[in-house]
C-alpha cells in the first residue's frame, strides 16, 4: 500500500540589503528546509512569505517597506525579519496585517514565527536538507559569516544598535562549515562580516583544537591561512587596515588567499575622519598600500567612500582626490551622506547641502573611473585566472578575475567559452577592456 505524505506548506523569500543579510536568509531557509519545510520562486505558491530587511539607511528602509507592501498586495500572508525589525511599530503602522516581527539574526524566533503561522505536518519523510545547507547564490560561490556585530562606534553608522558589539563564531565552526560548502560544489569563499580584522577579538584570539587535528587560532590570520587549504579561491571583505592586516598580504603572495582586499576608507581627509569617528591616519595607509604592492604587485584594493559628510569643505574634498590619485584604488563606491535615524552625525553642525552633495558625487565618480580604466586597459594582454559564472548559448560566457568580487565589481566577458561549466576557474587572455570590465578568450 503507498504511503501518502503530507504537502508541506511553502516559503517565499525576500532578501534584501547586504551578503550578511544573504547569509542570514540561507540559515533561516536552511532551518525551515530542515524542518520539512518546501521553498516557493513567487508570491502565488507560497502560504507565507519571508522578508528580510536592511535598515542601515532611510532610502534602504525605504526599500524594506516597498518591499514588504508588494509582498502582502501579492501574498497577504508576510513575516518580517532583519535589521528593520527593530522598528516594529514603524512597520505594524504602515502594515497592521503583517503576520510577525523579529529582528536581525534572531533565527530561532522567525523560524518559530513560520511554524505558528503554517504548521507543518509531522513526517519522517520531509526533514530532508543538503549537507551544506540552502544557498541563495550560485553553486560554485558562497558567503561565509565568522562574526556578527561591530565594536567600533562610527558617527554615519547605527550597525551597533542593530546587530550589538562583536560576536565571533569558534574558528573550528567556521572551517567545518567551508569544509561542506566545498564538498558541495563551492570554489570560491567570500568571507563576510562587519568587521573581519576584528575576528577573535572577543575570543582573546585563543586556540581551537580541531577535529582532524591540529589547532587553529581565533585570528584573522590563522583563519584566512586554514581557509586558503580548504577552497581555491578565498575572499577577504569588510577588512578594517589595523596593523595585523600586513600579515595577510604574504599569504595572497602564496597562493592562499586571492590578492583582493575590501576597505571601507570612508575617507582620507584628518579633519572628516575625525568627526566620522574613524582612524585618521591616511598617510600610514598610503605607505603600507606601498608596502602591500611589494609583496603582492596583483593585489586588488576596493574601497567605499562617502562624500558630503558634516563640515566637509571643499579642501577636504579636494584632499581626498588627492588621495585617491596616490592611492590608485582598484574598485570604488561611493555614497553622498545620508541622515540615518539613531546616528550620531545627524546632530553634527555644518550640514553640506544637497546640492554640493551631488557636484562632489560626480566629481569623484569621475575621479574613480578614470584610475580605473586605467588600471585595467593596463591588464590587455596579460593571462588571468577567471571564474565563470555564466555560460550563453552563442559560445560566450561571464566570469570574474581575482580582482573582481560577485555583483559589486567588474566582469570578464569570454569569447569561444562554449565549452566552459560554472564555477570553472580557467586562464583567460585579456584582450579589451572599459572602465569597469575586462573582454578576453580562454588560453
Amino acid at each position: 500500500m503507498a504511503t501518502i505524505l503530507p504537502t508541506p506548506p511553502k516559503i517565499g523569500m525576500v532578501s534584501l540589503g547586504c551578503p550578511k543579510n544573504l547569509v542570514d536568509s540561507e540559515r533561516i531557509l536552511t532551518q525551515l528546509r530542515s524542518d520539512g519545510y518546501q521553498m516557493s520562486p513567487d508570491y502565488a505558491g507560497a502560504d507565507v512569505v519571508l522578508v528580510n530587511t536592511c535598515g542601515f539607511l532611510d532610502s534602504a528602509k525605504e526599500e524594506s517597506l516597498e518591499a514588504i507592501g508588494e509582498a502582502i498586495a501579492e501574498n497577504g500572508r508576510v513575516i518580517v525579519t532583519g535589521c528593520m525589525g527593530k522598528e516594529a511599530e514603524v512597520i505594524r503602522t504602515r502594515f497592521p496585517g503583517v503576520l510577525a516581527i523579529t529582528g536581525a539574526h534572531e533565527y530561532e524566533q522567525v523560524v518559530g514565527a513560520v511554524h505558528d503561522a503554517a504548521p507543518i505536518p509531522p513526517s519522517a519523510f520531509l526533514d530532508l536538507v543538503p549537507d551544506a545547507g540552502l544557498k541563495l547564490t550560485p553553486r560554485h560561490y558562497s558567503y561565509l559569516k565568522i562574526s556578527e556585530g561591530c565594536n567600533h562606534r562610527c558617527a554615519f553608522c547605527i550597525i551597533p544598535s542593530l546587530r550589538g558589539d562583536l560576536v565571533s563564531r569558534r574558528p573550528d565552526a567556521i572551517l567545518r562549515e567551508a569544509e561542506k560548502l566545498v564538498a558541495a560544489g563551492t570554489r570560491e569563499l567570500l568571507v563576510i562580516s562587519q568587521d573581519t580584522s576584528a575576528y577573535g577579538v572577543d575570543l582573546r584570539h585563543s586556540v581551537w583544537p580541531l577535529k582532524s587535528g591540529g589547532e587553529v587560532r581565533a585570528h584573522m590570520t590563522d583563519l584566512a591561512r586554514e581557509l586558503g587549504r580548504i577552497a581555491p579561491w578565498v575572499r577577504l571583505h569588510y577588512v578594517y587596515p589595523y596593523p595585523h592586516v600586513d600579515q595577510v598580504i604574504p599569504l595572497m603572495a602564496e597562493g592562499l588567499v586571492l590578492p583582493y582586499l575590501d576597505i571601507p576608507f570612508q575617507h582620507a581627509a584628518p579633519s572628516v575622519l575625525r568627526r566620522m569617528k574613524r582612524p585618521a591616519n591616511d598617510a600610514k595607509v598610503l605607505e603600507r598600500i606601498r608596502g602591500w604592492r611589494a609583496i603582492a604587485p596583483d593585489i586588488a584594493i576596493r574601497s567605499t567612500f562617502v562624500v558630503g559628510f558634516p563640515g566637509e569643505t571643499e579642501a577636504d574634498f579636494q584632499y581626498l582626490l588627492d588621495w585617491l590619485d596616490e592611492a590608485q584604488l582598484d574598485r570604488v563606491g561611493a555614497f553622498r551622506f545620508e541622515p540615518v535615524e539613531g546616528a550620531a552625525a545627524n546632530a553634527l553642525p555644518d550640514q553640506v547641502p544637497e546640492a554640493v552633495k551631488e557636484e562632489r558625487y560626480s566629481r569623484i565618480m569621475e575621479k574613480t573611473a578614470a584610475i580605473s580604466t586605467a588600471k585595467l586597459y593596463a591588464k590587455i594582454g596579460r593571462t588571468l585566472d577567471v571564474i565563470i559564472d555564466a555560460v550563453d548559448d552563442e559560445g560566450g560566457a561571464t566570469g570574474r578575475s581575482q580582482a573582481d568580487a560577485p555583483e559589486i565589481d567588474g566582469e570578464v566577458f569570454l569569447r569561444d567559452a562554449g565549452h566552459l561549466k560554472l564555477g570553472d576557474i580557467v586562464p583567460v587572455t585579456i584582450e579589451d577592456a572599459d572602465e569597469h570590465d575586462l573582454y578576453g578568450v580562454p588560453a
